[in-house]
């Protein structure tokens, strides 16, 4: 009986550490489910779970390793052996946050001091006036980096494998709060607070396990576009520096900006509406609608109307930087086409910029008012926002 008991608690032991983990990585199948609970009650328990586990075994194995015989003590011993190694694997190597570091240091500069290279997607936001980039290449490896604008103490995120740019404040029920990398739910990066331990979603910001469950952080509206872009609107940009001590990591990334990737859950896929294709998404109050990259690459300018929201999506010629606006102006719906490298509405002949302001004709000085839309892999925005419908021409 006491062997049964040994072998049945180091194996629920074992069992324990790897499901504690692999419900919330990107192990085969384990993102396909809804297990956000079963994690959570997991990994929020596992020094509890850990000990009764413990107290279940350790009269056993004492009697066993006294006054068992050599067979029962070689089984017990691997058994013991393997949880170990399973414990250390599982704690110390696959939780994400041993995986994926913070900068050990937050350095921002400006253009004039700035490394990194003009080409380069960032994440950008302006608070108070005061612009700051983030790129890609580096947010991506992080997927959190914690800054101050202005006395706004930020939350900078990005997940990879969902290619979802996001800002946060960090101020949760009047204080500033501390978040780490926890693992994913539905291949989105989560992280739990200091405070109550919590699990937030990193795509839409919300709490989806623990004390907090429904609250969400308040978003920072920001853009993707290259720097060189973001640098022309704001030539003041303050633009976050690598942390020499993750270079390789960085290097790693380097390709990530143009869909090319190592690991096939990063990697994009260039056919339309396939689960690794780009789109763009906009979220207009309850409305959602999601729009095929490759169609805006074509077409360089999508028309659409969202309930009460005439919207216009707008790409560079860089191919990479997008803007959105509302077609509204002066309580007009104004229709837009493109000539050449120039911007004309229709309505009344005047020409617009990339900015979203007239800069010749009649309307000359409005300025069109900013539509949050964002980059992501096809299977996040429409899992996050299953109210989505697709765009078609």
């Amino acid at each position: 009986m006491k062997t049964t008991i040994a072998i049945l608690g180091l194996l629920l032991l074992i069992l324990f550490e790897f499901a504690r983990v692999y419900l919330i990585m990107p192990m085969p199948g384990s993102q396909n489910f809804d297990s956000i609970e079963i994690a959570y009650f997991l990994g929020s328990n596992k020094w509890i779970i850990r000990f009764i586990g413990y107290l279940m075994v350790s009269v056993p194995l004492f009697l066993i390793l006294r006054n068992g015989v050599k067979k029962e003590k070689l089984i017990i011993g691997g058994l013991t052996a393997m949880y170990l190694i399973v414990f250390y694997v599982f704690t110390f190597q696959m939780e994400a946050d041993k995986m994926f570091y913070q900068p050990t240091k937050v350095v921002t500069t400006s253009l004039s001091k700035n490394k990194i290279p003009d080409n380069k997607l960032v994440i950008g936001v302006v608070i108070d006036s005061v612009a700051s980039a983030y790129p890609i290449q580096l947010i991506g490896y992080h997927h959190q980096v914690v800054d101050t604008m202005n006395g706004h103490p930020i939350m900078v995120t990005y997940c990879t494998v969902c290619r979802t740019g996001r800002i946060y404040s960090l101020i949760v029920n009047g204080k500033q709060e501390t978040f780490r990398l926890v693992g994913m739910d539905h291949f989105n990066a989560m992280f739990e607070d200091a405070t109550t331990k919590s699990w937030w979603r990193q795509s839409t910001g919300e709490c989806i396990a623990g004390p907090l469950k429904g609250y969400k952080l308040k978003e920072f509206k920001s853009e993707q576009l290259i720097l060189s872009a973001w640098a022309r609107i704001h030539p003041n940009t303050q633009i976050l520096q690598p942390d020499p001590l993750f270079k390789e990591e960085f290097e790693q990334m380097d390709t990530y900006d143009k869909g090319i990737s190592r690991g096939d859950l990063t990697k994009r896929d260039t056919a339309s509406w396939k689960n690794k294709s780009w789109v763009l998404g906009i979220q207009d109050g309850a409305n959602a609608k999601t729009y095929d990259w490759n169609q805006l690459t074509k077409q360089r300018i999508i028309q659409d109307s969202l309930p009460n929201n005439p919207i216009v999506i707008l790409l560079e010629n860089d191919t990479a930087s997008f803007h959105a606006y509302s077609r509204i102006v002066n309580k007009e719906i104004l229709i837009f086409h493109k000539k050449q490298d120039s911007i004309w509405d229709v309505n009344t002949g005047s020409k617009w910029n990339y900015e979203g302001v007239c800069v010749d004709g009649k309307l000359k000085g409005n300025m069109l008012k900013s539509v949050r839309c964002y980059q992501e892999f096809l299977h996040s925005w429409e899992f996050f926002h299953p109210q989505s419908i697709r765009y078609n021409d």
